[in-house]
């Protein structure tokens, strides 16, 4: 996939965003805080953006494009410099550094706010938020307007969710992973202390580990199985390590950018426009863009000789059934609002 910056950027534009995009040293990140905190008002308004995605993410692709959006619609008025792979801040850093208002936006996970936002958990409760027609109608919805809520108590606006995955996958050695009674004995990677409620009741053992640690303790037997999105699977290369895969709506998961609030209210109106278009259109292209990918990665898993199992609909209502009523039971009681987003969710 071509990098929207690589077409509409100008030529002289193009090695900056090639450089902020890549492998940015500290000194460099730097360089571009002081240049943003110290510029007058005859130069460009600054908009640096921390991620920490690679740049192969179709995610991370999604972000230049909305940067590429809002340089041109702008007409240079603004400077998106982004900087992904944790090149100016790891990932759990990026809330405060924004907040605090050292860069003026960043792009997170929503498993990234833990217990700091219980709320943010919801898309994560199994065969909960995976229908395709429920994602298509969160933009703009109550629900979403609740976690908006949540985020700017917590010092950050946001502007825009971007649709990750909602196709997750199990992958196995020994055996494919098809029936809950599968499950029983099986030491696998494990989500989170809440959706992981949802594997313990059907008999598995999680084990909690970050995704970059995943492939040794499945190559080492340290785990039996994985869990993690049909797209992670194949650019970790689970392919390796892992004859079988059932693909599942298990969990959906969203990045979503914020701004620095003060950043954002200071704006001239008509830029103001400007980044809000920008962040809706990304929001939207991002669904169809994460459906694509994971098509793709399914593919891509059967090429390099995965055993490929697509859960059926019959299938996945038995999971449903034992797998989500601890974990929604459990986030109900996460919080006050728990209970009302997910009457909101179940109105989508």
């Amino acid at each position: 996939m071509t990098t929207p910056a690589d077409t509409r950027l100008s030529a002289a534009k193009r090695p900056l965003r090639k450089h902020l995009a890549g492998l940015l040293s500290a000194a460099a990140f730097a360089v571009a805080l002081v240049a943003g905190q110290g510029a007058d008002a005859a130069d460009p308004v600054v908009m640096r953006i921390s991620h920490q995605l690679p740049p192969a993410h179709h995610i991370a692709q999604l972000i230049d494009q909305f940067a590429a959006d809002v340089e041109a619609k702008s007409n240079g008025a603004i400077d998106v410099q982004i900087f992904g792979a944790e090149q100016a801040y790891k990932a759990n850093q990026n809330h405060p550094a924004v907040a605090r208002g050292q860069v003026e936006a960043a792009v997170s996970t929503n498993f990234q706010w833990g217990n700091t936002i219980p709320e943010m958990n919801v898309v994560t409760l199994p065969y909960f938020f995976t229908k395709l027609e429920r994602i298509e109608k969160f933009p703009g919805s109550p629900a979403e307007e609740l976690l908006d809520q949540k985020l700017l108590e917590k010092g950050v606006r946001n502007i825009a969710w971007f649709y990750t995955t909602r196709q997750s996958i199990f992958t196995s050695a020994a055996k494919p992973l098809v029936a809950v009674d599968d499950f029983k004995g099986i030491k696998i990677r494990g989500l989170n202390k809440l959706v992981d409620e949802g594997l313990i009741a059907a008999g598995a053992a999680p084990a909690a580990m970050p995704g970059s640690e995943v492939y040794q303790a499945l190559q080492t037997g340290v785990i039996d199985a994985g869990l993690t999105d049909v797209s992670a699977a194949y650019s970790r290369r689970f392919y390796e390590v892992q004859k079988y895969g059932t693909v599942s709506p298990f969990f959906s998961v969203y990045f979503h950018l914020y701004v620095n609030p003060s950043w954002y209210d200071g704006l001239a109106p008509e830029l103001r426009k400007v980044v809000d278009d920008a962040a809706q259109s990304a929001e939207a292209a991002s669904i169809p863009l994460t459906e694509k990918t994971a098509e793709d990665a399914i593919r891509q898993l059967q090429e390099k000789g995965m055993t490929i199992h697509v859960q059926t609909p019959e299938e996945a209502a038995a999971f449903e059934a034992v797998m989500q009523p601890p974990v929604m039971e459990a986030f109900k009681a996460s919080s006050p609002d728990a209970a009302k987003l997910v009457d909101l969710v179940n109105a989508l």
